[in-house]
């Protein structure tokens, strides 16, 4: 009979929004095609440190376990990822599992994503509509348009480019880059256009489109391959006619 095979973690916990950091090590038995959420199960089933002392579970987020929701987002061996697609036998052990610094942590994985939340309603990143009434067939869309309109759809607000983005921090205000790939969504809609110089005055107001700084770490870091950094190629070439057509109506 072989000899059992194990996984080591060491997770960076906190009890609350106002407690401490500490680093926890668990060592949990190896299975096949397992991935962080599912080495994060195990120690949930039996909750015992690698000193086997019994202590309190995980907490963390999940939901679709298939790169849709955006739930497990957390930093893993140092790069901001989805928990869920995160392999173990493709990692460097000891596994290191944080969260999100970005955001402000609620306890242990778990942190508070309102930011994003209140910087899509900044933006109104929506279509409004007249009620609920028949509106008939949408407007015609050209298959090149359809195709930028998909991919920037894509967004499952994780948080991810925020937390590797190094223009989010505490001394800027920058509302991060998947703002800035949902206005193009939305201005790209033939409907949604119609607020289109509403959402360029959000994205020109503090913590805009000037705090970034074309580091580029976002589109390295998206889960789904979201081109951010030509939405915001083009947000900045949108909002420079929008300056110049206010300026010249003055």
């Amino acid at each position: 009979m072989s000899e059992q095979q194990y996984v080591q973690l060491i997770v960076t916990r906190q009890d609350g929004p106002d407690s401490q950091p500490y680093k926890e090590e668990f060592k949990i038995p190896y299975r096949k095609n397992m991935n962080v959420i599912s080495a994060m199960m195990e120690i949930q089933r039996n909750p015992v440190n690698a000193k086997g002392e019994k202590v309190a579970p995980v907490q963390w987020e999940s939901n679709c376990l298939e790169e849709v929701c955006g739930a497990c987002s957390m930093v893993i061996n140092g790069k901001p990822r989805q928990a869920c697609t995160a392999l173990v036998d493709r990692l460097e052990q000891p596994i290191r599992i944080e969260p999100m610094r970005t955001f402000p942590v609620i306890r242990d994985l778990v942190v508070d994503r309102s930011r994003m939340f209140n910087a899509l309603k900044r933006v109104k990143a929506w279509i409004p509509i007249d009620g609920t009434h028949d509106l008939g067939p949408g407007p015609r869309i050209a298959e090149n348009d359809r195709q930028w309109r998909y991919e920037l759809s894509k967004c499952m607000t994780c948080g991810v480019c925020l937390e590797a983005c190094p223009n989010v921090n505490s001394k800027s205000n920058f509302v991060g880059p998947f703002v800035v790939g949902q206005v193009q969504l939305f201005n790209s809609h033939p409907t949604g256009a119609m607020n289109k110089e509403e959402r360029l005055e959000a994205l020109l107001d503090d913590g805009g489109l000037q705090e970034c700084g074309n580091s580029q770490n976002c589109v390295q870091a998206c889960p789904k391959g979201i081109p951010l950094t030509t939405a915001i190629a083009k947000s900045n070439r949108d909002a420079t006619v929008h300056m110049f057509k206010k300026w010249l109506s003055n």
